[in-house]
């Protein structure tokens, strides 16, 4: 089994909780347009100034994706 891998987009300020829901609509086309394995995606309010948004590849899909959509950061993804 591949490990799963959570690449993650950081938005800040007044506006970033609405960004980081569009951002996620963007993230979902891109999966069904590439035919990803996995269809995990999401966003988070880290605090009123501070949202994320993420998506969750396999570990052979990552250097595509990381290289086409360009995330801030990304970490390993515990279910």
């Amino acid at each position: 089994m591949e490990r799963k891998l959570k690449l993650i987009w950081d938005f800040r300020g007044p506006s970033a909780q609405k960004t980081a829901e569009h951002h996620v609509i963007h993230l979902k086309e891109y999966i069904s347009i590439e035919k990803l394995s996995l269809n995990i995606t999401g966003f988070q309010e880290i605090n009123e100034f501070h949202s994320i948004a993420f998506m969750v590849v396999t570990d052979s899909e990552m250097k595509p994706v990381r290289d086409a959509l360009k995330p801030h950061r990304g970490q390993l993804y515990q279910e």
